[in-house]
């Protein structure tokens, strides 16, 4: 499988900083958060993106930052929820490398994210049935971009590591 990098997506909450951390540290591709490079190069958080440019000026700026990965080699990539959603920037990281979907239930979601006031998305609606519709929403769009599924409830990171560096060899 086409490995070059190697782009995990999912829900929010759903593992994808905290596993992209640990496949840079175990196996050695550099590291990306898409979310924290965004929040960087504009000197605003994701949330006062949203606030002050709205959501569509803030999926403009992830599609961005995805071309610019073009030209980078051995990138673990840590994508916002809603990057699958662009069918575009889905083309762009299959262009790239390998999509692996981190999937977790809504409980173990809520559970991850529930003290955490960062998540645009969920002010407001921090509740499992909330989670549960808007990961009945984008499961259909996250199975269609992955090249494989890893599920995360009940493991720990270095399992959950190991499966996708099995996947892409790297050992």
């Amino acid at each position: 499988m086409d490995c070059r990098h190697i782009f995990l997506i999912g829900f929010m909450g759903a593992g994808k900083s905290t596993v992209a951390m640990t496949l840079s540290k175990k196996y050695g591709p550099e590291y990306l958060e898409m979310d924290r490079q965004i929040e960087s190069d504009t000197g605003m958080t994701i949330s006062r993106i949203f606030a002050t440019k709205g959501e569509k000026e803030f999926r403009r700026m992830e599609t961005e930052l995805l071309r610019t990965l073009a030209d980078k080699k051995n990138l673990v990539v840590s994508c916002g929820g809603g990057v699958p959603m662009n069918p575009e920037n889905v083309e762009l990281m299959k262009s790239m490398g390998i999509i692996v979907y981190l999937s977790a239930e809504a409980e173990t979601i809520f559970e991850r994210v529930r003290h955490k006031h960062h998540r645009p998305l969920l002010e407001g609606n921090m509740n499992v049935e909330y989670i549960r519709k808007l990961l009945a929403d984008r499961l259909p769009v996250y199975e269609r971009a992955a090249d494989i599924t890893v599920r995360t409830d009940g493991k720990n990171l270095d399992e959950i590591a190991d499966e996708i560096g099995k996947v892409c060899d790297l050992s």
